[in-house]
């Protein structure tokens, strides 16, 4: 057969064909080959999971919902099915919970695999669950190592990341829209109620510098703007229709609760400074408020978000995945917040150096020893990605060079103090060069960032900043071949009369005896007559495993290890298998 399945009526062969494309980010050949098997083989549950993620791949979240649907009512004991079913969901808005539900079957089918762990870590993060999505994240790398997904997205519950619509749960059946109108009504409102008094106190104070104003024009003015601002919180206010979650939708996103609640400051400080006279020191604290409450919450958020989880230990787990390429995008971006976290230690020490004592600005020599040791433990890939990002590089090669001239600064400071004459006078001149060039460096720094960040708007690139974070997607998660079960396997699990199944209890494992094999699906799936305790079993704990002897070869005995689940309408237990053992019994023929 063809790369593309040409010469082939073999649904499985065409299920490979479609497998291939997906692994090559061919979604569209993929879609065509899924529903080619899907043609030849109705019953055939792996070409509707291939032709789902290469739906959900194409942006075709509901088919791709219909398609693991039919997969997952085809073979529902299959965890690959439901972990497709599980990851499409999620993409639904409303349907956050069913997704977490078969993904927990999934997790129960099969617990030895990463997947499902790797998928409960992922909804996890999704909420903001940074603790249980790490402990999911922990338990896919402990059973697959190399899944760099888990690995991407570990990295991002240890730096506290944030999804964009951290304001929404995806568990609400609300609408994300309408929280997103809600969301954006609140930030139109409060960058309103800000501005709008900031523009009216700056206005009034250089009114006043200039000459003296009488009271009455400036209260005329200021209720004016009262007036305005009232206007506009009602318009933005008719703008949200979900009042009930707004209290919980700020709660969730703190800059967002932040940001409403300073504008709502700024606000009362400016009605209560139209009732103070402009020459009175309360009415200048007040109008401190107005002015500075913007600047202030932007250098808040700009250091919280800079000392905000553990970005070292991201880098290493970022560094071990960097063939992947949203690694290679967040460990550039967690660099940039690394740095913001250095340079905010350098400038603090070079402030407390000109203002205390210039020996606080040998403690400067601690930030090249920082940034070799974030080199070190955050893995060599940190390299690459400063070659892959000059404006990166010369903004490291910067604060070395400012936290150098910092300590010789200070050094130059002290000698100056202590020597005589002519020496303290160079020293002092030494000194004002080192303060100059740490200065320098480090404002230069800021204007590197600035211009980068600039220059990633304009591109519509990832920019240095945490909002550039993205999680890795499930790459092929629920895409594999199901178990298929040879001829041979069929005909000595139809025909024998030993048939035992084994689960486990409390106690231990436990075998318990099966009337027979009805019948075995095109897909493999066993159909049990099994009594009651068989039932019990499969509901407490759903992995099993069926024995069977070959009655054409006594010798032979087979093991079909599966997931089995109760079918009352048909009064059956359904074994969807997940591997096929076939064994010898041991004899004299078999002696040491």
């Amino acid at each position: 057969m063809g790369s593309d399945g040409e010469g082939s009526d073999s649904a499985a062969e065409w299920c490979a064909v479609a497998l291939d494309h997906l692994v090559a980010d061919r979604p569209e050949a993929a879609l065509t080959a899924a529903r080619r098997a899907i043609t030849l083989d109705h019953a055939g549950e792996w070409g509707h999971r291939l032709a789902s993620l290469a739906l959900e791949r194409l942006g075709s979240d509901p088919e791709a919902v219909l398609e693991a649907e039919q997969a997952a009512r085809l073979a529902p004991g299959s965890w690959q099915s439901r972990l497709r079913l599980g990851a499409a969901l999620r993409r639904v808005p409303g349907r956050f919970r069913e997704a977490a539900a078969h993904i927990a079957a999934a997790n129960r089918f099969a617990p030895e695999e990463a997947g499902p762990h790797a998928l409960t870590g992922d909804l996890a993060l999704l909420r903001g669950e940074h603790r249980r999505a790490a402990a999911a994240y922990l338990s896919a790398l402990h059973r697959d190592g190399a899944h760099a997904g888990a690995r991407v997205n570990y990295g991002l519950t240890l730096l506290r990341w944030d999804p964009p619509r951290a304001h929404h749960d995806p568990a609400w059946t609300i609408d994300p829209r309408e929280t997103g109108r809600a969301r954006r009504a609140l930030e139109v409102w409060s960058r309103q109620t800000r501005l709008l008094p900031a523009v009216a106190v700056a206005v009034s104070g250089a009114l006043v510098v200039t000459g003296p104003v009488p009271d009455v024009p400036l209260g005329l003015s200021g209720l004016i703007v009262i007036v305005l601002l009232g206007s506009l919180t009602f318009r933005q206010a008719r703008r949200v229709r979900i009042w009930s979650v707004v209290p919980v939708m700020l709660g969730r996103d703190r800059w967002l609760g932040l940001s409403v609640a300073t504008a709502a400051i700024a606000f009362a400080a400016y009605a209560a400074s139209l009732f103070v006279s402009v020459a009175d020191p309360l009415w200048a604290g007040l109008a401190g408020i107005v002015l500075l409450n913007a600047p202030v919450l932007v250098a808040l958020r700009v250091l919280s978000e800079a000392w905000r989880g553990h970005p070292v230990r991201a880098l290493a787990q970022l560094s071990m995945a960097y063939g992947e390429r949203t690694a290679r995008r967040d460990l550039g971006v967690t660099l940039w917040v690394v740095l913001a976290r250095v340079w905010s230690v350098l400038v603090v020490l070079e402030l407390a150096a000109l203002v205390a004592h210039p020996a606080s600005g040998l403690a400067a020599l601690a930030v090249p020893y920082l940034l070799v040791r974030v080199r070190d433990r955050g893995g060599l890939a940190g390299l690459g990605a400063l070659h892959a990002d000059r404006w990166l590089a010369a903004a490291v090669a910067l604060t070395f060079t400012a936290a150098l001239a910092c300590a010789a600064a200070a050094t130059a400071s002290l000698v100056a103090a202590l020597a005589p004459g002519g020496v303290s006078s160079g020293g002092e001149q030494a000194a004002a060069w080192g303060w100059r060039v740490a200065l320098g460096a480090s404002a230069a720094v800021v204007v590197l960032f600035v211009l980068r960040a600039v220059r990633a708007w304009w591109r519509g690139a990832p920019g240095p900043w945490r909002a550039s974070l993205i999680m890795a997607e499930p790459a092929m998660e629920g895409a594999g071949p199901p178990v298929t079960l040879t001829a041979e396997v069929r005909q000595a699990l139809t025909f024998s009369r030993g048939v035992v199944l084994a689960s486990t209890d409390s106690l231990g494992p436990r075998a318990l005896a099966v009337g027979a094999v009805t019948s075995i699906s095109a897909s493999g799936e066993l159909r049990l007559i099994a009594g009651e305790e068989a039932w019990e079993a499969a509901e407490r704990d759903p992995r099993v495993a069926v024995f069977a002897s070959d009655q054409l070869h006594p010798r032979f005995w087979i093991e079909v290890r599966g997931v089995a689940l109760p079918d009352p309408g048909s009064d059956v237990l359904r074994v969807t298998p997940k591997q096929v053992v076939v064994g010898e019994y041991p004899g004299r023929h078999q002696r040491r």
